[in-house]
């Protein structure tokens, strides 16, 4: 099982897009400045993430999301995300 996910800068306009085998290391390496591309908008918190049952199959939908479209989808996810906090609080 492969994940490709959307994880987003606490401190910056920043939405990184990746896949992996395993989604909760991954995200860990992230934070922890592990990946190199990521280290300088740490912290990040995960805003979208979905499963794909082969690589292949998760690299294609891993484009789609690093496509101008899909970096929009992301953003108002994001939008979305953070007025559901902002009315929790």
């Amino acid at each position: 099982m492969f994940y490709v996910y959307a994880i987003s800068s606490l401190k910056q306009n920043y939405i990184y897009v990746g896949l992996t085998s395993d989604l909760d290391q991954r995200i860990l390496r992230h934070n922890k400045g592990y990946e190199k591309t990521t280290k300088p908008y740490r912290p990040f918190v995960l805003i979208y993430s979905e499963e794909a049952s082969t690589r292949l199959e998760a690299r294609k939908r891993e484009k789609y999301w690093k496509s101008g479209v899909g970096k929009e989808k992301l953003q108002n996810i994001k939008g979305h995300l953070v007025m559901l906090e902002w009315r929790n609080w």
